[in-house]
This record gives C-alpha cells, sequence and structure tokens, in this order.
C-alpha cells in the first residue's frame, strides 16, 4: 500500500499545467498520425496502421506469412506482366450502331439525342484518320474543290448531319466509284438495315477495287503507300460493318463466316477488335467451344482486356455450374472445384469492370451505347451488356449465380450471409492494387459523363469507407485538443475533473488490493511487495 499511497500523493501534486502540456501533446502527436494515415490512404487506397498489422503483427499471431507472401508474389508477378494502358484512353466501340438505321430512330421516338457532341466528334477524328491520308492535302487548292476525296475530308468534319449528307452525294455527283461517300450515306441516311447493307455493298465493291489498284502500286513511294493504307481501312472498314449488317438481320452463320475471313486476311487489325463482334456472334449461335478457342487466343496477359473478354470467361464457366447451383448448398457443403472456378472468373470480371452486373441483373436500366467507350467504365458497361444480356439470360442460372456473387460484395447494394459471397469482399477498391489488374483510373467518372448523354445516370465507382484507424485518430486528436483547450482556459475545474477521474479509475485496483490483504498472509503479501 506503500506503493499506492506514494502514486496518490503524486497525482494529489500535478499542477493543471501539467495536464495542460499532457494533453496538448498528445493532440499534437495524434494530430501527426492523422496527418500521416491520411496522405498513406490517398496514395495507396488503405491504411498504414492496418497494413502493419496485417503484414508485420498478423503473421506472429496467425502464422501465415508464408501464404500470404506466396499470394503476394503471385499478384505481383501478374501486375508486373500486365500490359500498361494509358488511364482515360477512349477506344471505339466495337459494337457500334448505325446512326441513321438506329441512333436516328431512337431520336424520333424519344425526342432525346442518345450520342454527345464530344462522342460524335471523337467518331469525326476516326473518320478523317481512318478514309483519308496526306494526298489530300497536297494538291492545288484548286483542285481540291471537284477532288471527290477533298469534298468527303471536309464533309467529315461538319458538324451538321445534313451537310454531311449532302456533301457526299456531292461527291457522288463528281465520281460514282467514291467508297467513303457510300460509307458515310450508309451509317447517317438509310433509315433500314437493308438499305444499309445495299450502301455498304456498292463501298465494297469499289473499295476492293481501289485496295487491289494500290495494292500493286504501294511500293513506289511513301505516296503510294499512304494511298494503300487508306484503301485498307476502307476496305476492312466496309467488310466489317457488312458482316454486322448480315447479323442484325439474323443471318448469324454468315456474319461469322465474314468476320473469320476478314480477320484471317488481315490479322493486323486487331487494333479494331473484330473478335468481340466474332465472340457476340457466336454466342447467338451458342457456338460455346468456338467462343473458348477465340478466348484462349485473345484473352492473353499481354494484351489489352475488355468487358467483353473478361465477362464471356465467367460466362463460360459459369455456364458449367450455374444450372445446378444453390447458395443454400454450397453454404452447408462449401464450393466445388468448377463452381470455385466460376465464382473466381466472375471475381475477375467484376475486378476489371464493377458496373457491368448492375445492368446484367437488370437493377439499373439500360441505355442505347455509346460510338466510343472507356475500358472499365460506365459506357463499356452499357456497351456490354446492351448486346450480351440475352446470352446471359439465355444460359440457365448463370444471372443467379452472378448476382448471388454480386450481392456479396463491396459493390452489391447488399450484403448477403452465404458462404460463397465473402470471398467477394477481397476484391480491391479504387487506389488499392488490383489482384490481377492494374488500378482502376480515378478518372473514369468525369470521362463516362463526356461520352454518355445528359439524361442518363452515370454509374460511379463505389468510393472507399475511411478505414478505422483515421477515423479512431481523428477522433483522439479532437478529443485531446478539446482538453488541452479546456484545461487552458479552466485550470482548476479540470485539474478537479482530472484527479476525480484518476481516482475513480484506481478505486477498483485499491478495492481488489484491499481484499487480496484481508485474505493472503501479510507475510506473504510483504515478500510480494518486495518483488
Amino acid at each position: 500500500m506503500v506503493d499506492l499511497e506514494y502514486i496518490a500523493m503524486f497525482l494529489n501534486t500535478l499542477t493543471p499545467k501539467f495536464y495542460v502540456a499532457l494533453t496538448g501533446t498528445s493532440s499534437l502527436i495524434s494530430g501527426l498520425i492523422l496527418i500521416f494515415e491520411w496522405w498513406y490512404f490517398r496514395k495507396y487506397g488503405t491504411s498504414f496502421i492496418e497494413q502493419v498489422s496485417l503484414n508485420h503483427l498478423g503473421p506472429w499471431l496467425g502464422g501465415v506469412e508464408n501464404n500470404n507472401n506466396g499470394n503476394n508474389n503471385t499478384n505481383n508477378s501478374q501486375n508486373n506482366n500486365q500490359q500498361s494502358v494509358p488511364e482515360c484512353k477512349v477506344w471505339r466501340n466495337p459494337l457500334n450502331l448505325l446512326r441513321g438505321a438506329e441512333y436516328n430512330r431512337y431520336t424520333w421516338v424519344t425526342g432525346k439525342e442518345p450520342l454527345t457532341y464530344y462522342d460524335m466528334n471523337l467518331s469525326a477524328q476516326d473518320h478523317q484518320t481512318f478514309f483519308t491520308c496526306d494526298t489530300d492535302h497536297s494538291r492545288p487548292s484548286d483542285e481540291l474543290a471537284s477532288v471527290p476525296s477533298a469534298v468527303m475530308q471536309r464533309a467529315w468534319r461538319e458538324r451538321n448531319p445534313q451537310a454531311r449528307i449532302k456533301a457526299a452525294h456531292e461527291a457522288l455527283e463528281k465520281d460514282s466509284e467514291c467508297a467513303t461517300a457510300y460509307i458515310l450515306l450508309a451509317e447517317e441516311e438509310a433509315t433500314t438495315i437493308l438499305e444499309t447493307e445495299r450502301l455498304f455493298k456498292q463501298a465494297l465493291k469499289v473499295g476492293e477495287a481501289n485496295y487491289k489498284k494500290s495494292q500493286s502500286t504501294q511500293h513506289l513511294g511513301a505516296h503510294y503507300e499512304a494511298i494503300h493504307r487508306r484503301d485498307t481501312n476502307v476496305c476492312v472498314y466496309v467488310r466489317r460493318r457488312l458482316a454486322m449488317c448480315t447479323r442484325k438481320l439474323g443471318r448469324v452463320k454468315e456474319a461469322v463466316k465474314m468476320m473469320r475471313d476478314l480477320m484471317k486476311e488481315f490479322p493486323m487489325m486487331s487494333v479494331l477488335n473484330i473478335h468481340e463482334n466474332l465472340i457476340e456472334a457466336l454466342l447467338e449461335l451458342q457456338a460455346y467451344a468456338d467462343v473458348q478457342a477465340v478466348l484462349a487466343k485473345y484473352d492473353d496477359i499481354s494484351l489489352p482486356k475488355s468487358a467483353t473478354i473478361c465477362y464471356t470467361a465467367a460466362l463460360l464457366k459459369a455456364r458449367a455450374v450455374a444450372d445446378k447451383f444453390s447458395p443454400e448448398i454450397a453454404s452447408k457443403r462449401g464450393l466445388s472445384t468448377a463452381e470455385m472456378n466460376a465464382v473466381e472468373a466472375i471475381h475477375r470480371a467484376v475486378e476489371f469492370n464493377p458496373h457491368v452486373p448492375k445492368y446484367l441483373l437488370e437493377t439499373k436500366s439500360l441505355i442505347l451505347p455509346p460510338e466510343h467507350l472507356l475500358k472499365r467504365g460506365d459506357s463499356e458497361a452499357i456497351a456490354y451488356a446492351f448486346f450480351h444480356l440475352p446470352h446471359w439470360k439465355r444460359v440457365d442460372g448463370a444471372l443467379n449465380l452472378l448476382h448471388c456473387t454480386w450481392e456479396g460484395s463491396p459493390y452489391g447494394e447488399s450484403a448477403v450471409g452465404d458462404a460463397p459471397c465473402h470471398a467477394f469482399r477481397m476484391i480491391p477498391y479504387p487506389l488499392e492494387k488490383g489482384h490481377l489488374f492494374y488500378p482502376y483510373p480515378s478518372c473514369t467518372e468525369s470521362a463516362d459523363r463526356e461520352l454518355l448523354p445528359a439524361f442518363h445516370e452515370v454509374s460511379v465507382y463505389p468510393k472507399k469507407e475511411l478505414p478505422f484507424f483515421i477515423l479512431f485518430t481523428a477522433g483522439l486528436c479532437s478529443v485531446t485538443a478539446l482538453l488541452a483547450l479546456l484545461t487552458h482556459q479552466f485550470p482548476e475545474p479540470m485539474g478537479l475533473v482530472a484527479k476525480t477521474f484518476l481516482n475513480t479509475i484506481t478505486s477498483p485496483f485499491n478495492f481488489l488490493v484491499e481484499k487480496l490483504e484481508g485474505v493472503l498472509p501479510s507475510n506473504l503479501w510483504h515478500q510480494l511487495t518486495r518483488l
């Protein structure tokens, strides 16, 4: 009891200045910790204290260091091998619709414009790149007005659709074999798919003749090489759009053959992602083995991924187990190997683009897809779901498996307690290092708002909640700062409060010591106090 009396005397002799210094120092230290934690969270997407606890204290307590190291090494190797892709590069939508036969019909019915000016301006730039060459600029100014290619170059720059169509007709009057004029009319003036197909066939007839002619002269110099490159772009574009028209008209097998021939003849044009058109057509035929063969070629670690690649791979794996999958049964017996593969494939797909499930599960309404898309963004999710939702519905139980997995994720609207869904919570949040892909870009929301019409509510990647230790240090800093201020302003009352608090804290310990003194022999207690 002598030591306790000394402690009590020491506490009673403390002045208010000591409490001011104590609370002020605590506030300063906790404030510095808060600033560091916030900076670390903003840069790396996680709490520094949590990371230290998991990586250094966790192995001591749980003995899982080896497993974690193995997983980290695997993830690091996958991320290192992943091709670096610019954060917000906008890509041409491989399955973009026809302006005259599809987009304009939507405008006539609803009175809404499905395409933004930014999206159409990107298309105009694409058309100028694909369908013009340097030789079109090198002609004398007095010849430009009479050259069809120069007229079409002006047409691609026009903002007014009617002015573009008028320029295309003007180009055809000057030269009835102007392939790019037929392309513009097929895209924007034709009001039906059949009429579009007819115009594209005319463009193909002219385009192939020009392609064969320039192919024989391309070796003569840079001038002829540029002309051949333009004619190649025209030929590939027209054949692809013809295949898409054939698919829309229900002649799917014919469309598949056209796409395969095009990919075989022009293998270097893979940047146009023609394989995504082929995958969609094969899914319509339910030729799942052929789809798997295409995925085996294009789902490569060195190639840029897309929602079509990731979600089609998930669909094929889900197809093997979805018809017999039951969350209740799986929670009791655990997941089989095939079910685990399907769930992991869905994890991979949702990590790449977490916006897609809302459209596939029809919890968010679809709109017409834009002409350009942002990979991993809402625009890509709309473009994928618009064409692939029927394929998911056709596979019995696939949407049920997706729903079950999605609802157990941090991105789902509500979490379910089924065992197979818990693993989905491991999917990283934005700014965190992904398990399979590079970190999710932070600029997708602003880019999607430019690509998508104003009447559509853009799906935003969910923000991560602040880690516990940031909230804890913020509360600790605020409380200690408040105590320091009150102690400085009201030293005597706060000193009395501090002493009362300390006495209250120590009173249970004093009571316990008194009880022990009454029970234990006095000499034993004396020996313990000497120790």
